[in-house]
């Protein structure tokens, strides 16, 4: 299975960050269920503001018993 362009996109630019320490950890609600999702975000600066590119939660509970790998 070949991973989409977008997807290697967005991780190229999650390792980005990664390397340059520029990763944080936010509590956020989920728009469609209204949950509290823990979402990992890169941050960057427009001027003085900081602005969070999110790019995925962290799965509750166990995360083997949520996702199968490629067969």
């Amino acid at each position: 299975m070949a991973i989409p362009d977008f997807a290697r996109a967005n991780f190229e630019t999650l390792m980005k960050a990664a390397k340059a320490g520029d990763l944080a950890l936010m509590e956020c609600t989920e728009v469609a269920s209204g949950e509290t999702r823990y979402v990992l975000c890169a941050v960057g600066r427009d001027d003085d503001d900081y602005v969070m590119t999110p790019f995925g939660h962290l799965a509750p509970g166990n995360p083997y018993e949520a996702y199968i790998p490629p067969a």
